[in-house]
């Protein structure tokens, strides 16, 4: 069973109208009230890079991108 399955099963509070809450702690019965989606964007960015790997394959088609890895040290893995 995966951990967020597991989580809004055994604590049913940290489960709200819009997900899961931002924190929560089972031990004090403490729950925080608040629903940010501040990292959900990104988290759906790298679930399809990791589906299909469009986003790394579309970023790096850009020139300016190409330049920033190759200064930065980073190379392409060999095929």
């Amino acid at each position: 069973m995966d951990v967020l399955r597991t989580i809004r099963e055994r604590y049913p509070k940290a489960w709200g109208k819009y997900g899961f809450v931002d924190a929560f702690n089972p031990i004090n019965g403490w729950y925080n009230s608040d629903v940010v989606g501040i990292d959900v964007g990104v988290t759906m960015l790298m679930a399809e890079n990791a589906r299909s790997g469009f986003v790394w394959k579309t970023l790096m088609k850009d020139k300016d991108m190409q330049r920033a890895m190759d200064k930065a040290g980073f190379r392409a893995e060999p095929r």
